[in-house]
């Protein structure tokens, strides 16, 4: 028997070599060349353009209309879509297994079902599973269509005669094509079947919602194509263990990006959580030291965090520097200029940095928030009640402005927080009764008012 013909194709770009090689010629990534088979296609087989003409024409004579979103029923799943599903629309949804992706649609498609025509798809369980769980989540009477089914052809053929207005694809690592000869879950399989999906949902104007499985790293497992293909990238965050959820989009062309949603995990399905500051600031009965809240922004929606440092003598050569949620590098970065342009030093102490609730805070303008919170415990000084900050440190010493200031300070007001410590290039024109804020310019003069 003659030996099948194979090439080498990148797990992160989808590229092909004849031969394996440790780095791909294509995006440079390492030891990411997988042997799969060559891939042969039916006679026929063609591609089928999205556009419905070929003729050029002029921007200006475009017409440019806002797109009309369905809402799920579900708030903070709109807030992150941007309001809502739109027609002709991907989403692409990952996670860790048994975070909640498949509960969140299934309750997404419940809701919709009472309106729309839908259908879900799913390929990891069998028709009984969904509806054993949809009766747990008080869901088992909505008039939801199921397939189960994995091959893309037979797919594709239901929502051609179905026409659903929404469609949920559980999940496509599981589907595979005919006219494909490697096995589900390649990168040739999903690289085709999301690609096939996606001019499937363009020409009939579907919105389709894809679950993605992730790999140990936490990236979407496929080749990285797999992301510029759909329309909005979303992630689920937190931890399994713990019964709050955040979805955060990545990429959005609909709507803005690093929105998030927070969500409860109950015995009836996930529950958006209208207050999320509430989440992540915690309950002290006194003042404690090492705790400072941030005024943070996520997308469109500002949030109150607690940052919690605990600084605590070195027993060992090297002082240890651990942060959870946040950057560890600008955590270095922060101590020497505490050091450099405040005479704080930490060169033998052990440096502790946590955001509460498992929240991820990327923005820079939690500096402020963090070098306050570790002099105060490292002098043992806690700061004081009703007392929040945002501001950017830079290099030099200097507090730098943080976007949507304004948006900030009403946050803080309306959660009852009476004095705010804000960089000066954001103090407002006038402030707003009963919350005092307090504008600086460099780090000590940030000290120095924190503890008057």
């Amino acid at each position: 028997m003659a030996k099948a013909k194979t090439h080498h194709v990148c797990s992160e770009c989808g590229g092909t070599t004849a031969r394996w090689q440790g780095q791909c010629p294509h995006c440079s990534a390492w030891n990411t060349l997988v042997e799969a088979p060559l891939e042969s296609r039916a006679e026929g087989h063609r591609y089928q353009s999205l556009a419905p003409t070929h003729e050029v024409v002029m921007l200006d004579a475009v017409p440019a209309q806002e797109a009309e979103r369905v809402g799920t029923g579900i708030d903070e799943f709109d807030r992150v879509l941007g309001g809502g599903l739109v027609e002709g629309s991907v989403v692409l949804i990952g996670g860790d297994p048994g975070i909640g992706k498949s509960t969140l649609l299934l309750q997404t498609l419940a809701n919709l079902s009472a309106t729309l025509e839908v259908l879900y798809v799913t390929g990891e369980e069998s028709a009984s599973q969904v509806a054993l769980r949809a009766r747990r989540l008080g869901a088992g009477s909505a008039r939801l269509p199921l397939l189960a089914e994995i091959e893309l052809e037979r797919i594709c053929t239901a929502v051609q005669q179905r026409r659903p207005s929404v469609v949920v694809i559980d999940s496509i690592q599981t589907l595979y094509s005919a006219q494909m000869q490697s096995a589900p879950g390649s990168v040739a399989q999903v690289r085709e079947c999301a690609a096939q999906l996606t001019r499937l949902s363009k020409q009939l104007g579907v919105a389709m919602v894809m679950i993605g499985h992730v790999t140990k790293e936490g990236t979407l497992a496929g080749p990285r194509v797999l992301e510029h293909m759909v329309d909005t990238v979303l992630y689920f965050e937190g931890d399994t263990h713990s019964s709050y959820r955040l979805v955060r989009a990545f990429k959005n062309r609909f709507g803005a990006v690093n929105e998030l949603g927070v969500f409860a995990m109950t015995d009836r399905g996930l529950r958006g959580v209208a207050n999320p500051s509430a989440l992540f600031l915690s309950q002290h009965a006194d003042r404690v030291p090492g705790s400072c809240v941030l005024v943070t922004q996520e997308g469109s929606r500002p949030l109150l965090v607690e940052i919690q440092a605990l600084v605590d003598t070195a027993h060992v050569p090297n002082p240890r520097r651990l942060s959870v949620g946040l950057e560890h590098n600008r955590l270095a970065m922060l101590l020497a200029v505490l050091h450099r342009h405040a005479g704080i030093a930490c060169y033998d102490q052990d440096v502790f940095i946590n955001a509460v609730g498992g929240v991820r805070i990327g923005e820079p303008a939690a500096d402020l928030a963090v070098l306050l919170a570790i002099v105060s415990s490292l002098k043992n000084r806690p700061l004081p009640r009703g007392f929040a900050v945002f501001g950017e440190v830079g290099l030099a010493g200097e507090i730098r402005p943080a976007p949507r200031g304004q948006e900030r300070l009403r946050e803080a007001l309306k959660l009852g927080f009476s004095r705010v410590l804000i960089p000066t290039a954001n103090a407002p024109k006038r402030a707003a009764e009963g919350l005092d804020v307090v504008p600086v310019q460099r780090i000590d003069q940030a000290l120095d008012a924190a503890w008057p």
